[in-house]
């Protein structure tokens, strides 16, 4: 009868002693059921279940390898492993499995110690940790550096809805992001990114800065706060507001255009999905004249949005052709999908307005950015701490796989 034993190995590493140590189990013909190594800086953790078979005898290959391990100067367990325990460990592999992110613009213990005990009060097995930022220096500026880790779970939450009214109240209280997802096939398969524009994929509002330039500032911003948060119809505060640009020179939107300034990570965000191959699409409440400029600027390969009619130089104050709110980006959305060839799932949809929520809660992984209250209560995901590009964490890739 084979004999089942974990072995746990930890110490400075050294090079090629993974190999030396398998040398030795493959001189006793022993098989691997599971292997698992971590490194935090210089110091390995190594876990290796191994199936030692009946004709092998076990006291001869635990001395070897205590007598070599112990040559080295690594510090190794022996447990032993019966079978209904491991035939629990196969049956736990079935689980439903979910990824939490935590974002920021640093890490604390007490923020880990208040996530992990919501994870343990939600009958959730922690099966992972990894970090996915890069190394932090040390007294960097905490306004511009990033740091995340990803919690790999395993389990079904007791009651998710109260698990994620902890994780916000965590957010709120620690000045996190915290994200819960499924870890299925399509976290690290997404195909497209659809962003909304003004406040999102660039920090002004442009319809404040045309109606400042229009001397409507005051009444154009407050009717701005009164859709984002939902309170009117965005298609009527659409209307009204541009009302009030009536005879505004159309020079006074390439000067407004030139002066835009790209939400932190956008560029890298764009670049890098990119570089994966990712259609890009802004799908925006705001003006295909300001979307163009920024199509160009960052390579953007679809631009819906609404276009501002034009006579004799000046805005008329109104808007040609269908207005896009909440409903229509949903719409776009789903027809550029369809027209790549994608399902939705693979789809990433970012905004910060209440007329963004259709398309957020349409895509495969929808992101409030920087939002309103009421946007990040009924979004699945938000990302408040940080950048845009935070949103490359979310998809599980790290800042080592990012060139450049």
């Amino acid at each position: 009868m084979s004999e089942i034993i974990l072995i746990n190995v930890s110490g400075e590493d050294q090079p090629g002693l993974t190999s030396s140590l398998m040398g030795i189990l493959a001189e006793y013909n022993i098989g691997v059921l599971d292997i698992g190594q971590a490194m935090i800086h210089d110091t390995l953790s190594l876990g290796i279940l191994l199936e030692i078979p009946e004709e092998a005898y076990i006291s001869p290959v635990l001395k070897d390898v205590l007598f070599h391990l112990h040559d080295k100067g690594m510090q190794v367990r022996f447990t032993p492993i019966t079978e209904e325990r491991y035939a629990s460990w196969v049956r736990g592999a079935g689980k439903p499995r979910h990824i939490i992110t935590l974002l920021g613009r640093s890490i604390s213990a007490k923020q880990i110690a208040r996530i992990a005990s919501v994870v343990t009060s939600q009958n959730l097995n922690i099966d992972d940790i990894v970090r996915l930022s890069g190394r932090r220096p040390l007294h960097t500026d905490d306004r511009s550096s990033r740091a995340c880790i990803e919690i790999k779970v395993r389990g079904q939450p007791v009651d998710t809805d109260a698990m994620k009214r902890d994780f916000m109240d965590i957010s709120k209280d620690l000045g996190i992001d915290i994200s819960f997802q499924e870890d299925n096939l399509y976290r690290r398969n997404r195909q497209m990114v659809a962003f909304d524009m003004d406040s999102t994929l660039i920090r002004q509002e442009v319809i404040d800065e045309m109606a400042k330039a229009a001397g409507a500032g005051e009444e154009v911003s407050r009717i701005t706060e009164e859709a984002m948060r939902g309170e009117i119809d965005f298609r009527e505060s659409l209307r009204r507001r541009v009302a009030l640009l009536e005879g505004l020179p159309v020079g006074v939107l390439e000067e407004i255009a030139h002066r835009l300034t790209l939400t932190e990570g956008a560029e890298r965000l764009v670049r890098t999905v990119k570089s994966l191959g990712y259609t890009t699409a802004i799908i925006s409440g705001g003006f295909t004249y300001f979307g163009r400029h920024l199509q160009e600027r960052l390579d953007i390969d679809y631009v819906h949005a609404n276009e501002l009619e034009i006579a004799n130089g000046h805005l008329t104050g109104r808007v040609s052709g269908e207005i896009i709110d909440g409903p229509r980006k949903a719409e776009i959305l789903r027809s550029i999908a369809e027209e790549q060839g994608l399902s939705l799932e693979q789809v990433i949809a970012i905004g910060d307005g209440a007329n963004d929520l259709p398309m957020l809660r349409l895509a495969g992984l929808g992101i409030a950015f920087r939002a309103k209250p009421m946007v990040q209560e009924n979004a699945e995901q938000s990302i408040s701490t940080l950048g845009l590009d935070a949103t490359l964490y979310l998809m599980g890739i790290k800042d080592t796989e990012i060139p450049g």
